[in-house]
This record gives C-alpha cells, structure tokens and sequence, in this order.
C-alpha cells in the first residue's frame, strides 16, 4: 500500500524544523496513544539527535490503559525521553506541563529564565489543542480534520515556557503498510488517500484477533467470523448497510467501524503494542535495505551499459 499524500507546507515544515531545533532546549513531540510508534515521525527522531524530548501520549482515554502502561514504560527506555499519557479530559494535567519541561534533565533557562521547547506531531493528534489548553486561551487553530496548522508560529506563554509550534507533518513515505492503515484509522491521514473499505477490513480483522471479546459484546455475536471481512459482513447487514441486490455495502459498514473506534463505542483499543513495533521495525529494515541494493544494483547496470554503448560508438 502507498500513501499519495505529503502537501508541500508538510515538505515545508520539515526544513523548519531542521533549521529551528539548534535554537530551542527540548523537543515535546505528540503522538496518538493508541499508535505510538506509527504516529511518531521518524523525522523528527533523525534531527532531534539526543535533545530532551517529553513524548506526550495524547487521546489516551481512548486508548487500552494496559497498552498505554507498557508504551510508557517502554519510551523511556531512552535516557534522554521523558513519556506522559494526557488526555483533554485532564486540562489540569496538561496545563502542569510547562513546570514538567523545565525539570527535565538537560533543560536549561536562558538568561532571562526562558525555556524553549518545539512542539511537533503528526497531523490530527491534538496538538493545537494542546496548546491552547496550556495557554487558557484559543492561539492554534484546532480542528477534527488534519493538516489545519499550516505555518511555524512562536508563542510565548509568559510564564517562562515558549512555544515553537509547527504545522503537523507526516514524511514522504511510508514504508510500512500496517503503520500507514493505523494512520488512516486514526484519521491522521485524509480520508481521500485510502478507501475506507480497506481501512476497514484490516480494523476488522485486528479488532477480531486482538479484542474479541469487545467484537462479541458489540456485535451481539454468540460465535465470531473466521475473518476481518466476514466480520463487516455481519456487522453490515445488522447496520442495514445494503446496496443493490441486498449485498453489504462494504464502505459504509467500514465507515461506520471507522467511526466507532475513533469514538472507542467499539471498547478501548490500542492499534499496537511495543513488541509489535519492534518486530515491524526489523521487517521495514529489511525490505528497505533490499530496496536500496535493488537501486543500486539498478544503478550499476544503466552504467554498464552507457559505457558499453558510448564504447561501442567511438569502435
């Protein structure tokens, strides 16, 4: 699967943060916490090269608090990353969050008491809220749909904590499929760059292996499909999500699941766990690696034969 989506303020934002992270004393990079390492940008993890970073676990009222307590537990494995689960439900622990920087280690204020910090996440995972909860007041523009934060703006909270605020960012590829439906999923990524019926097989056929019990209570189901699309069958004839001939609309049944994890009416469900990550990382690693010696390879032979042609020419 590829996701076709990568708008040019994104290409821009990344240069941004390139040039602006040298000046700032932390990194506070937002991600979903029911996909922690499919929402994390690798992009940024590449340029932040060991500067405090407080990796914030956002909508974690939604997410499997089990879940959530190992991917915690698991972040801070990394000396330099401090992890906190937050949710909007909580404003008071949010608004704490500008005295937890400044007691992070390796954070220092400026000369006259400032701290600093950029805050990044991938589109969609409640940054702008975030940020006006922390301030008390509306600054970024929020919304339910992504890529509303367009431009890099600074905003001094007056109470010692400075605010780089950067447009959510994806990164041009994403090499590894089931990271790229969790995102659909989520609704970081637009809902015009993977059809929803695909989005929902795959969520059908987790939430049977993962959840199943949360399957059969919401479905009412005595004994559970064998599989992700006998699963939106039965789900879309219970809905009424018929189309000619009485066959199961399989978009609007997926739609309607999409929906109904977003708003956890499904259950609380997390989309992957740290062991999942970590074996998914050696898989991409992989394939990347095959990729690029299959470039090179590639490479060698156009050279190949334009020197055996242009050898060919001056016989």
């Amino acid at each position: 699967m590829s996701i076709n989506w990568f708008p040019g303020h994104m290409n821009k934002a990344i240069r941004e943060i390139r040039d602006i992270l040298p000046k700032v004393d932390l990194v506070i990079e937002i991600v979903d916490a029911r996909l922690p390492y499919s929402s994390a940008n690798p992009v940024i993890e590449q340029f932040r090269a060991g500067k405090p970073c407080l990796k914030l676990l956002s909508k974690s009222d939604l997410a499997d608090p089990a879940i959530t307590a190992q991917w915690l537990a698991h972040l801070e494995k990394d000396a330099s990353v401090r992890a906190m689960a937050i949710t909007t439900e909580h404003p008071e622990q949010i608004r704490r969050l500008a005295e937890t920087c400044k007691r992070l280690p390796g954070v220092k204020p400026d000369a006259l008491g400032n701290v600093t910090a950029l805050i990044t996440g991938i589109p969609n995972v409640g940054k702008s809220t975030l940020i006006n909860t922390l301030a008390g007041r509306p600054i970024a523009k929020a919304g339910n749909e992504p890529a509303v934060t367009q431009a890099q703006q600074r905003i001094d909270l007056r109470n010692g904590f400075v605010l780089i605020d950067s447009p959510g960012i994806l990164w041009p590829k994403i090499e590894n499929a089931n990271s790229g439906y969790r995102l659909a999923l989520s609704g970081a990524i637009k809902a015009t760059a993977i059809r929803d019926d695909d989005v929902g097989v795959f969520a059908a056929d987790f939430f049977l292996k993962t959840y199943p019990a949360l399957m059969r209570e919401r479905f009412k189901l005595d004994e559970l499909p064998i599989g992700g699309v006998e699963l939106l069958e039965v789900a879309g004839r219970q809905r009424g999500c018929l189309g000619s001939g009485g066959h199961v609309d399989f978009n609007r049944i997926s739609t309607i699941l999409i929906n109904e994890f977003r708003s956890a009416t499904l259950g609380l469900i997390s989309l992957e766990t740290p062991e999942i990550a970590e074996a998914e990382k050696i898989v991409v690693a992989r394939v990347m690696a095959e990729k690029a010696a299959e470039k090179e390879s590639k490479e060698k032979a156009r050279k190949r034969a334009y020197h055996l042609s242009k050898a060919g020419r001056k016989t």
